[in-house]
């Protein structure tokens, strides 16, 4: 009963801290904190404990690494002219009938390339969004299309974090991961693409407005040699090259165009590695083309390590074993899919984080997926068709709260994000599916 009461408590404080605006790491730490001092009120050492804590944030190590080479290549992505030339291209041949298809679209390449929803929000969301208001297009569908779009990438992108971090826990390959991911949301994405087509006839841009591709002109230089970067990363990820080796290898090219391309100094690229990539004028663009940075990628490293804490907290000590014995009661692929579903529900409403519904949802659910040989591969696909797509879907998540701040719209967006509630409902009927075939077969 104290378990349930702990997880109540940090829920209401978790709620709290996202009306009020609190940096989640702080309620994170908070909620830490209380079951630490369970764990102690039951019997177990405070070093032990504590240990506990260090092994389970030592799990995401590698995903706190891709954290910092993503915020280096955010920012020198741009100060390269990367982002500006995808943008640019992208935003050049957008259909104005069809800029909500076109949004999603550009939002999900930008996001499989770079490999995060935030920084894909951050860049082209809000010139795209920016474009919308100047095109009279319906803010909370564009939004709406961004965020569907930012997380296909984050979903299944081999530079994102999350994608990593289910890699590691289910100790399976990234690149198997993919492939497997790709084949479960190809369905959804054709079928995004039709309900994005007929909400963009319904929403139709009514003005081009923004100039933000003539302003990109402007002050870069685009063209083939500013997509070398992103090139890199799309054809090595083709030959399944280490990630991190990867984006190291983009890091260097982009800094190279920065300096002899953008006319950008050796100083001022790594200053812009390390703080984040801010334009030298005053233009339109200033407050667009800005963000990233390794700095910028430590509270969020933060956050993802206090709550990989709390799985050491868990396992250590045994808290959720009452809980695991119905999450891992359903034995036929329909019923573990579906109890991973609610389960994620409300891991993502109880953590506020992305992390926490994936680790959480781990947790409580290795022991009905066995994890081990191909149910490893099978449990790791599970996660990404829900822990990871679901999150964005509940209001007070930070995986939608920062999106929705950033482009500046409303919840009703979370409605039009089409993509994230289509992937897990089509999964569980063909499961379902598939199931009723299995028995009528016998």
């Amino acid at each position: 009963m104290d378990i349930i009461a702990s997880f109540f408590i940090c829920f209401i404080l978790f709620v709290l801290g996202a009306v009020k605006g609190i940096f989640v790491g702080y309620t994170l730490t908070c909620a830490l904190v209380l079951f630490i001092a369970i764990a102690v009120f039951k019997g177990f050492k405070i070093r032990s404990v504590l240990k506990m804590v260090y092994d389970g944030g030592k799990k995401v190590f590698i995903v706190l690494q891709i954290f910092v080479l993503i915020g280096a290549i955010i920012s020198v992505w741009m100060a390269s002219g990367t982002v500006q030339s995808i943008v640019y291209y992208g935003l050049k041949y957008i259909n104005a009938n069809y800029f909500i298809l076109s949004a999603f679209i550009i939002s999900s390449i930008v996001s499989l390339l770079i490999g995060t929803s935030f920084g894909t929000v951050s860049t082209v969301g809000i010139a795209l969004m920016v474009m919308a208001r100047g095109g009279n297009v319906n803010t909370a569908a564009a939004a709406g299309a961004i965020i569907a779009g930012a997380y296909f990438g984050d979903r299944c992108s081999p530079m994102s974090s999350s994608a990593n971090l289910v890699s590691t826990i289910t100790s399976t390959d990234l690149y198997v991961n993919i492939k497997n991911m790709i084949r479960t949301s190809i369905v959804p994405v054709i079928a995004s693409l039709v309900i994005y087509g007929l909400i963009s006839l319904r929403f139709p841009m009514t003005s081009s407005g923004s100039g933000i591709g003539s302003d990109i002109a402007l002050h870069y230089k685009v063209g083939i040699v500013a997509l070398l970067p992103a090139l890199i990363i799309l054809v090595l990820s083709l030959f399944r090259v280490n990630v991190k080796l990867a984006m190291l290898i983009s890091i260097a090219a982009a800094a190279l165009i920065s300096v002899t391309v953008q006319q950008n100094t050796p100083v001022e690229t790594l200053k812009y590695i390390m703080t984040g990539y801010s334009m030298k004028n005053n233009s339109n663009l200033a407050a667009i083309i800005t963000g990233g940075g390794i700095i910028s990628m430590l509270k969020v490293s933060f956050v993802v390590f206090i709550s990989s804490g709390f799985t050491g907290i868990f396992e250590g000590t045994g808290m959720l074993s009452s809980l695991e014995k119905y999450t891992a009661a359903p034995r036929s692929d329909a019923g573990r899919f579906c109890t991973a579903i609610i389960v994620s529900i409300v891991t993502a409403a109880f953590g506020c984080t992305q992390v926490m519904a994936v680790i959480l949802t781990y947790t409580l659910m290795k022991k009905s997926y066995q994890y081990k040989g191909d149910e490893s591969e099978e449990a790791a696909v599970s996660l990404e068709n829900t822990a990871i797509v679901i999150a964005p879907l509940i209001p007070w998540n930070i995986a939608v709260l920062v999106p929705l701040t950033s482009l500046n719209a409303g919840f009703s967006a979370i409605s039009f994000s089409v993509y994230l509630y289509l992937l897990p409902l089509w999964n569980l009927l063909m499961k379902i599916w598939k199931s009723g075939r299995i028995k009528s077969a016998k």
